[in-house]
């Protein structure tokens, strides 16, 4: 590290933590205000946790002034590459630090390494928790967490977006940085695009909240689970998750909304802004759809064969688990790990994939699948016709050779990570399968992993704080993925 920070003076490193200071502030003075929400309703509640709240933003305020003065001082007037990327990752990692803050002050408080795990879980919308007891847990507390994965989903980096043309500054490098969009956008500037985002977001929100109410919950799960499932979060307020529900209507109503988390919101901006509905247009999302439909009457078809299950049920359950882990929000209806081992592979491989691009969801995303499934494809055709010329088109567009080099590049540092952090878990003495699992769950944000330890039976309780710091660390790593964190290591970040 010494080598990386030779090169660097004064002027340079504050031209770097500058406007990182500045956004970051801004931003944690909008999560203080978050943490308001659970503070009223601690008091509304006469809960133990109303010192913990009021602390946690009072500090989280504090910190956020302190930062936007320091930033202040240091003028700029348009973003670099540079600072974009270290923005990106202050702003993500600030978050998550200072959203721990009401864990580790609460009535009964977690570990410092459990709260991390808690938060970074939330905000990252991962969904992994180390919570146990959630039925009988403080509605402030389940609140907390439902609200980080609130926040999570429409992009700790879609609030920067906000405040950004309030600070004077451009910010569609920001939005880039934090998605893998690479769409056309709808509207012409960053901050009117993140705006109809937002709108959509809460829109979708308020829709999904009624839908859970009209369908038998009450309001405070109605609210707590519409948050969880449009920001593809899935945490929720008990230890049974949606097994707490035996509607199969609450079922299909957190299908459909996860998987409207898990489409471009672009597409929402549109609808909005031209009434024009082209979801079914989109090639990400028919293969999306096309393989929610496959794995679905694979095991649907599984589980009435081996009579576990009616066949309306059967079809509601297994559309729901594998809509919840391919979308990477994490509810869990019951075990399917004892569905059988066809069910074991289904649900491991459907872990990788995640949703679309430029939605709420982790994972490698569904275009990358289809641009690397048509590059097999022209490898054939190119194997059979060596002079053959083949237009490589992806959505009726161009695909150019750098959104291809930029994938592969992802797919190596993702198995790279995946790897590392697993190797990390097996010298803690976790099993194989709950090391390899666990690490995929974390670079993933999918949430339960498989195995008796981490399944979506059990939780993240019972690992060793290594374990926990492991994981949080490939929950931010995924989440950014990978690039936008790995590159602040690179000497030739930090050189003049």
């Amino acid at each position: 590290m010494r080598a990386i920070f030779c090169h660097i003076d004064k002027s340079n490193t504050m031209k770097l933590l500058g406007p990182t200071l500045l956004i970051l502030g801004a931003i944690l003075n909008i999560l203080a205000l978050f943490m308001l929400i659970p503070l009223a309703l601690s008091i509304a509640y006469d809960s133990d946790n109303q010192l913990a709240f009021f602390s946690s933003a009072t500090i989280t305020s504090i910190a956020g002034i302190v930062f936007l003065l320091i930033g202040r001082k240091h003028h700029f007037d348009f973003m670099q590459p540079r600072q974009v990327f270290l923005i990106t990752t202050c702003a993500w990692t600030g978050v998550s630090l200072f959203s721990a803050l009401p864990f580790l002050f609460i009535s009964k408080p977690l570990g410092v390494a459990d709260a991390v795990f808690e938060a970074v879980s939330g905000i990252t919308t991962t969904g992994s928790s180390v919570m146990a007891g959630l039925d009988a847990m403080p509605k402030d507390i389940l609140l907390w967490r439902s609200l980080l994965n609130w926040i999570g989903g429409v992009g700790i980096i879609g609030m920067a977006i906000a405040v950004l043309p309030f600070l004077r500054v451009g910010g569609m490098r920001l939005f880039k940085t934090e998605s893998s969009d690479w769409s056309d956008k709808a509207m012409p500037r960053a901050q009117s695009l993140m705006a109809m985002i937002i709108y959509s977001y809460i829109a979708l929100s308020i829709v999904c909240c009624l839908a859970f109410w009209l369908a038998g919950m009450d309001l405070f799960n109605a609210i707590n689970h519409a948050m969880a499932s449009v920001s593809t979060g899935g945490f929720s307020t008990s230890d049974n998750s949606f097994a707490q529900f035996d509607s199969l209507l609450i079922h299909w109503i957190a299908i459909v909304f996860m998987l409207a988390g898990a489409f471009p919101f672009v597409l929402f901006v549109r609808l909005l802004v031209n009434k024009k509905f082209l979801f079914f247009r989109d090639t990400q999302v028919r293969g999306l759809l096309l393989l929610v439909a496959l794995t679905t009457a694979v095991l649907a078809l599984q589980l009435i064969l081996s009579e576990q299950m009616g066949p309306l049920r059967a079809v509601t359950m297994a559309c729901f688990n594998l809509v919840s882990v391919i979308t990477t929000t994490g509810f869990a209806s019951g075990d399917y790990q004892l569905w059988g081992p066809l069910a074991l592979i289904v649900f491991f491989f459907v872990t990788f994939v995640g949703g679309c691009s430029g939605s709420t969801t982790g994972g490698i995303k569904v275009f990358r699948l289809q641009i690397f499934a048509g590059l097999v494809k022209e490898q054939i055709i190119t194997a059979v016709h060596p002079r053959a010329v083949i237009s490589r088109r992806y959505n009726n567009r161009l695909i150019s050779s750098e959104i291809i080099a930029s994938s592969i590049s992802y797919m190596f540092l993702m198995t790279a990570c995946l790897v590392i952090i697993a190797f990390i878990l097996a010298l803690t003495g976790l099993d194989l399968l709950t090391s390899f699992t666990g690490a995929a769950t974390a670079l993933m944000n999918v949430g339960p992993g498989l195995g008796p330890v981490i399944g979506p039976a059990g939780n993240f309780s019972s690992l060793s704080d290594t374990a926990k710091w492991a994981l949080s660390a490939g929950m931010l790593l995924g989440r950014l993925e990978f690039l936008t964190i790995i590159v602040l290591f690179s000497p030739a970040f930090w050189r003049a």
